[in-house]
């Protein structure tokens, strides 16, 4: 499950230097997170930290339209990883 940011976001910043796979970047109003980078943190952390800094409560929310599995994750986090 790829994460989201809804927009609510305020574009603090908080989120896209936290990121360890450089899923977050900036889109044309909001930050935008890459699905196909985003692994919710597994391998790297227990939780995403995108949604551990951000100051808006529920704007970094699960992406309806990218739904994986934690090993689909973790599959996703070896290849971005080259292990």
């Amino acid at each position: 499950m790829a994460l989201l940011i809804t927009d609510k976001c305020t574009n603090c910043d908080m989120c896209e230097p936290e990121c360890p796979n450089g899923a977050i970047s900036m889109g044309k109003e909001i930050y935008d997170i890459d699905p196909d980078l985003c692994t919710e943190c597994k391998g790297h952390y227990e939780q995403p930290t995108c949604q551990s800094v951000c100051p808006i409560n529920n704007c970094i929310i699960t992406d309806p339209q990218h739904i994986e599995t934690e090993a689909q994750l973790l599959e996703k986090f070896v290849i971005i990883q080259g292990l």
